[in-house]
């Protein structure tokens, strides 16, 4: 087994539907982008309020990948 190097970088999805929603919007989004991607953790959930309901979430995520050799 190989060892591994792996970098963290933090982003935040958006989504009207739910909080689950935003973090699969951000993994979605960050996987045009980065290869090998392992692992994600939630960092921070907010919303925004409009008119007495949720208007839309947002959740900052930080997420693991690894380096390539």
């Amino acid at each position: 087994m190989s060892e591994h190097v792996y970098k963290k970088i933090e982003i935040t999805g958006s989504s009207t539907e739910s909080s689950d929603k935003a973090v699969r919007n951000a993994i979605a989004k960050a996987a045009k982008s980065i290869k090998n991607m392992d692992w994600f953790e939630v960092i921070e959930t907010r919303g925004q309020v409009e008119k007495g309901k949720v208007a839309f979430w947002q959740v900052t995520i930080k997420l693991g990948f690894r380096l390539e050799n």
